[in-house]
């Protein structure tokens, strides 16, 4: 495993990031396919075996048992200064006002519920799940300020949203010396590539982390297109995500085929590798729920793709709609 600087900060982070929303009961929330802890530890034990040092969960991920799992896991299986937990705060945690958003009540309470169900007096960073069109976004920029001078936060990420939301915050919170987004996570994968056109290069300009959110596309890059999981029947969002561009997504899906097939690899390395050699990406999120997923993960370290390959790749590439966060 890599070790990479996480953004402008000093935190070490290994180069793979543990989605783990595939932790968690799945009679609870919106995700029927997940985990439950029986099933989830065993990944979660393999992957700090392998190196991962850093987590990301999320407060509605599970109605909150993935919290809950990744919490006991890493309570005793690792040493919690050598982790970097991440989890997220903004869809709403119960019915009725101030369950959900980025005001500073919602954020104040979030928090804390975060911290119980993780066992934890800290998370390394916390990061906004989505724009809050509801609250002054300057509300939201002192309140996490604050929670991170309180000592219940380290750093703080943002996600999917638009580059001129992003530039803006960034903005504001160093004209008033709030602490700045660390990182951001974002759609991008070889499926969905628009992030390339503003959010990117605006992230290497400010020295801002890229934690890239469904690699593999919901599952889509590692196998052949015509193939289905229990997952990809009930998903919901990620059904939605690529409903729109099937005929020029089976193309993308099949040059990725086509090269793993040469190099004798399977397809989820070589669509990882194409995200990992692209200097702005600090850790993709990596979700797995069989052990040889992460084994694929950690072989894509060690694969330089050829510059023919890349153009290959990317060749079918046609313009999406933006997906995933408006």
């Amino acid at each position: 495993m890599q070790i990479v600087k996480l953004g402008r900060t000093g935190l070490d982070v290994s180069r793979l990031c543990l989605g783990c929303m595939t932790f968690g009961v799945p009679e609870r929330g919106a995700h029927p396919w997940t985990l439950d802890e029986e099933r989830s530890r065993p990944i979660i034990r393999r992957a700090l075996e392998l190196g991962f040092n850093f987590l990301d969960t999320a407060n509605t991920y599970s109605d909150g048992t993935s919290e809950e799992i990744v919490g006991r896991a890493v309570r005793e299986l690792a040493r919690r200064d050598e982790v970097a937990i991440a989890t997220k705060v903004f869809n709403p945690m119960r019915p009725g006002p101030n369950g959900g958003g980025l005001s500073r009540k919602a954020i104040f309470a979030a928090i804390d519920d975060s911290l119980r169900r993780l066992g934890m007096d800290y998370v390394d960073l916390y990061q906004i799940h989505r724009w809050d069109y509801t609250t002054p976004i300057e509300e939201t920029l002192e309140a996490l300020h604050d929670l991170v001078k309180a000592g219940k936060v380290r750093y703080i990420g943002a996600s999917s949203m638009h580059a001129w939301q992003f530039c803006k915050a960034l903005y504001l919170a160093d004209c008033h010396g709030w602490t700045r987004f660390a990182t951001m996570q974002d759609h991008y994968n070889l499926l969905y590539r628009e992030e390339e056109r503003e959010m990117l290069p605006l992230c290497a300009a400010e020295d801002v982390g890229v934690l890239p959110w469904s690699p593999l596309a919901r599952g889509r890059l590692t196998r052949g297109w015509d193939e289905s999981t229990e997952r990809a029947r009930t998903d919901e969002f990620g059904n939605k995500l690529y409903a729109g561009t099937r005929d020029a997504d089976r193309r993308v899906v099949e040059r990725v085929a086509h090269v793993a097939a040469r190099r004798g690899i399977p397809p989820a390395v070589v669509a990882l590798a194409w995200l990992l050699n692209n200097p702005t990406v600090t850790a993709p999120i990596v979700g797995a729920s069989k052990p040889h997923h992460l084994d694929d993960a950690i072989a894509a370290l060690s694969v330089t793709l050829t510059d023919e390959e890349v153009a290959e790749l990317e060749e079918p590439y046609i313009p999406h709609p933006v997906l995933g966060f408006s």
